[in-house]
């Protein structure tokens, strides 16, 4: 199959009001879930499309209860960026399973394993930016 750059591009569009948006939002999701065989096939990945479409659906549970729309656009055209790239192969096999396979959700730390690694990111507030001086 050959790259057609502007095959899967969209205009970014501004949602009136929260159901728009998730009416988008399903859209894009249906997308995904539809080109998982695809993504498997065009990169020849070793992963079964149920992978694919399971971590696909965990990523939009992640989102499920955001309902303001000016988030709610960004989210969908961030992941209409990815799907682009991905279906587009632009990206390599690594990038890939990146974004399909890498847990996003960050365990909570405990005081005693935060001193242990000798960082407190949470209570660390840079007060300005940092400058450089010659």
């Amino acid at each position: 199959m050959t790259t057609i750059p502007s095959r899967l591009a969209r205009t970014v569009r501004i949602s009136a009001n929260a159901g728009e948006a998730k009416a988008r939002a399903r859209s894009l999701y249906r997308d995904w879930y539809r080109c998982a065989p695809e993504m498997v096939t065009i990169h020849s990945l070793t992963i079964p499309p149920s992978l694919i479409r399971s971590r696909i659906r965990a990523e939009y549970e992640r989102y499920r209860y955001v309902e303001d729309p000016k988030v709610l656009d960004i989210l969908v055209q961030k992941s209409r960026q990815d799907f682009q790239e991905v279906m587009n192969a632009w990206g390599q096999e690594s990038h890939i399973l990146g974004l399909i396979l890498k847990d996003k959700t960050k365990e909570p730390k405990t005081f005693l394993q935060k001193f242990y690694e000798g960082r407190d990111e949470d209570a660390v507030q840079i007060a300005s930016p940092p400058t450089s001086y010659p």
